[in-house]
């Protein structure tokens, strides 16, 4: 796994910090809903259903209609996908293995 070192900082470890310290859905939603607006959390998730759906080989006219993403937020979520930090794949991974 690579991490990009520009998003390195003190700010960014202690979100994710944070994050790591949630303990249910529901604490999920209650701090998610108090740091981002509605959008940035439909976004977010958008995007990991993106990510999902192209490793399935779905193409990207069904990923438009099913989940309403531009054909440019798919484009970007691929090129994360091959050549990002693994990230999306890691938590891909993850949840597969949860839900056998």
């Amino acid at each position: 796994m690579s991490i990009n070192e520009k998003l390195r900082s003190p700010q960014n470890d202690e979100l994710f910090e944070a994050i790591l310290h949630l303990e249910s859905i529901e604490e999920c939603y209650a701090f998610f809903e108090d740091i981002c607006t509605v959008n940035e959390l439909k976004a977010l998730a958008q995007r990991l259903q993106v990510a999902k759906m192209l490793r399935a080989g779905e193409s990207y006219e069904r990923i438009v209609e099913d989940t309403g993403a531009s054909t440019a937020t798919i484009s970007r979520v691929k090129r994360s996908l091959v050549y990002g930090a693994d990230g999306y794949n890691l938590m891909l991974n993850r949840l597969e293995q949860k839900n056998c």
